[in-house]
């Protein structure tokens, strides 16, 4: 079974991105986010993605829609239902092959359930790999400023799936940070600033480290600019479609670093926000209609 085989077929099944890494990449992780855990004799880690539509975001950008075409096809069904067909398409593929593969969500650990080890020396139930290196090892992109994971193709618009498998295959080449260019527009676009730019850390497979700042997701969980809950997806809020990732899709296209090209700008308007008690903001900047921060932003009470 060959790479470039696997990764056809992967496309087939309907893949955006695939992108392989050999397990020895994560030797750096502890067990509690390392494959190897899950399945000791894996060799190489696939990665799978599909693409976050844009138009499911454009309700949200215009802050009329934010169920049926985010939730659905952005969010929810994309997971579920199409990430996961593709990914259990694959899954069989590779076991037809004659070697074992197990398929896992692209799910973060945050407040996701643990159990007791079976063993001594065993992590707790359950695992979750630390899919952002993940990502990274098997060439798909880079870790952004905001703290999300961008590809070269379509930016932050992508989820991911995880296939281990005992196969020998030829990886792909570590990403390096190519497509962030620290702009700081997704600080701006926060109107509770919940991005703190001046406390970074170093995130990524070693040797290739990337800076991202500090975010409060302690205040993302109550945002009301489209920051969402996932059902059984734990205590990290899906940011995809909040004023600060939008804000990064409108920097990212404005500059062509999304290989995924349109003939009209995502940002048409001015972009919307909404205070704490979900009052709308005015920003002070109109000139700049990104600039929509705390420090610049109004509170409009006449519709309330």
């Amino acid at each position: 079974m060959r790479s470039s085989e696997l990764k056809d077929k992967a496309c087939g099944f309907g893949a955006d991105l695939v992108g392989i890494a050999p397990i020895d990449r994560f030797e750096p992780l502890s067990a509690d986010r390392n494959p190897a855990a899950i399945a000791p004799e894996c060799r190489s880690v696939i990665v799978i993605g599909r693409r976050i539509l844009r138009g499911s975001l454009r309700g949200v950008e215009e802050g009329t829609c934010f169920g049926s075409t985010y939730r659905m096809f952005g969010f929810q069904w994309l997971e579920d239902n199409f990430l996961s067909q593709t990914t259990y398409d694959l899954t069989c593929w590779i076991e037809e092959q004659g070697f074992e593969a197990v398929p896992i969500f692209g799910y973060h650990d945050a407040g996701m359930p643990k159990g007791q080890p079976v063993a001594s020396g065993k992590p707790a139930p359950n695992v979750y790999v630390d899919m952002e290196f993940a990502t990274q090892a098997a060439g798909l992109g880079e870790m952004g400023l905001c703290d999300i994971f961008l590809t070269p193709e379509y930016g932050p618009r992508q989820r991911f799936a995880l296939i281990l498998t005992d196969a020998e295959l030829e990886p792909d080449t570590i990403s390096d940070k190519k497509v962030c260019a620290d702009c700081g527009a997704c600080a701006d676009a926060c109107p509770f600033g919940a991005i703190d730019l001046s406390k970074k850390r170093s995130v990524g497979v070693p040797g290739h480290g990337m800076e991202v700042a500090t975010v409060d997701y302690e205040i993302c969980r109550s945002c009301p600019n489209g920051a969402v809950m996932g059902p059984g997806r734990g205590s990290r809020p899906d940011r995809v479609a909040a004023a600060c990732v939008r804000a990064c899709v409108d920097q990212l296209e404005k500059n062509s670093k999304c290989a995924n090209r349109f003939e009209q700008p995502f940002r048409k308007r001015t972009p919307w926000a909404l205070d704490s008690f979900k009052r709308p903001i005015v920003s002070g900047d109109t000139k700049n209609p990104a600039a929509i921060g705390c420090g610049s932003a109004t509170v409009d009470t006449r519709n309330t």
